[in-house]
C-alpha cells in the first residue's frame, strides 16, 4: 500500500484507491491501509513539492510533463490560497500541479506538509469507508 500510495501521491499516473480497496477487501486492516497510505500518499506530496524547489516552472513542465498553462493555474491557485492549497493535493493531476507550485514558491514546507496529510487522510477515510459499504 505504502508504495502505491507514494507513486499515486507523486507525478505518477496510478489509482493507489483501487489498491486500497483491493487489499481491503481481501482482509488487509483498515488501519494499517489507512495508515500506510496516508504516509506514502504524503511523502509523494513531498517529493513534488522538493521538484518544485528545483527550478523554474519551464523546466519543471518539461520535465514532469505537465503543460505551461497547468502550471499556470497551480501558481494562481497556491498565490491565492498558499499552504491550504495542499489540502487538495489529492485530487488527480491538479494536485501534481499544486505541490509542484508550492515548492516552486518555496510556501512553508511545514504547513504544507499538514495539508497534504489533511487531504490525503480525509479522502483515504472515504475510500475505506466506501469500500466497508461494499462489503
Amino acid at each position: 500500500m505504502f508504495v502505491a500510495a507514494l507513486l499515486a501521491g507523486s507525478v505518477a499516473p496510478f489509482a493507489s484507491e483501487v489498491v486500497m480497496v483491493g487489499l481491503h477487501q481481501c482482509g488487509v486492516s483498515a488501519t494499517e491501509l489507512f495508515i500506510w497510505g496516508s504516509l506514502g500518499n504524503t511523502l509523494g506530496a513531498v517529493f513534488n513539492y522538493w521538484v518544485g524547489t528545483l527550478g523554474n516552472p519551464k523546466w519543471i513542465g518539461r520535465l514532469l510533463h505537465i503543460k505551461p498553462e497547468k502550471m499556470e493555474h497551480g501558481i494562481e491557485i497556491v498565490q491565492k490560497h498558499g499552504a491550504w492549497s495542499g489540502l487538495l493535493a489529492w485530487i488527480p493531476l491538479l494536485g501534481s500541479v499544486i505541490t509542484v507550485s508550492l515548492g516552486l514558491m518555496r510556501v512553508n514546507l511545514w504547513r504544507c506538509i499538514a495539508a497534504f496529510a489533511a487531504g490525503k487522510m480525509a479522502r483515504y477515510l472515504v475510500v475505506l469507508f466506501l469500500s466497508d459499504m461494499m462489503g
